[in-house]
């Protein structure tokens, strides 16, 4: 999309930019419900139980999205670019010549990799547990949601490889819906 089509339509880049950011931050909850209710040491479920765990997960998501990426990372800018790493970059450059420099080094070194591990596993964990649904609704399917989640998989790197945008006008829909 070039920048013209994205000034013109504003409504369409809220909606990929909801499919970017919920797509990712809304799929962890789904994971973290079947774990709660059907993992290996179960809650009951009952309405007590339902509601407390997702007024955790409402919270938790709430907490996430307000402290951590509207008042820190959103506010991270090096030089135009933002994010985690941006911060990480702008606490090096002040850091420089000071006692804390070997410290905040290895401090970033073990953020990057937390990153790049979170990257490459929360899409794998985020679509299988979605896949994993087919088992509430059909059981004998079970045995299909490995193929599956290995093809949407393959899709969303293929996809993905066209840019944010794209991923966002795919997701954003479904993500509205």
């Amino acid at each position: 999309m070039s920048a013209h089509e994205t000034r013109s339509r504003p409504a369409t880049v809220i909606v990929g930019a909801i499919g970017v950011v919920f797509g990712d931050i809304g799929t962890s909850p789904l994971y973290a419900l079947k774990e709660t209710f059907a993992g290996q040491h179960p809650i009951a479920v009952n309405p007590a139980s339902v509601l407390g765990v997702l007024s955790l997960v409402f919270w938790t998501i709430m907490a996430l999205v307000t402290l951590k990426y509207v008042a820190i990372i959103m506010r991270a800018d090096n030089r135009g670019e933002g994010g985690s790493l941006a911060l990480l970059a702008r606490v090096t450059d002040l850091t420089k010549d000071s006692r804390a420099t070997w410290f905040v080094t290895m401090l970033g070194i073990f953020a990057a990799a937390l990153f790049y591990g979170d990257s490459m596993i929360t899409p794998a964990i985020s679509v299988l547990s979605a896949v994993e649904g087919i088992n509430v609704v059909a059981p004998q399917f079970e045995h299909y949601v490995l193929p599956i989640t290995a093809v949407v998989l393959t899709g969303l790197v293929w996809i993905q490889k066209h840019g944010t945008g794209v991923v966002g006008t795919f997701f954003g829909p479904v993500m509205c819906a």
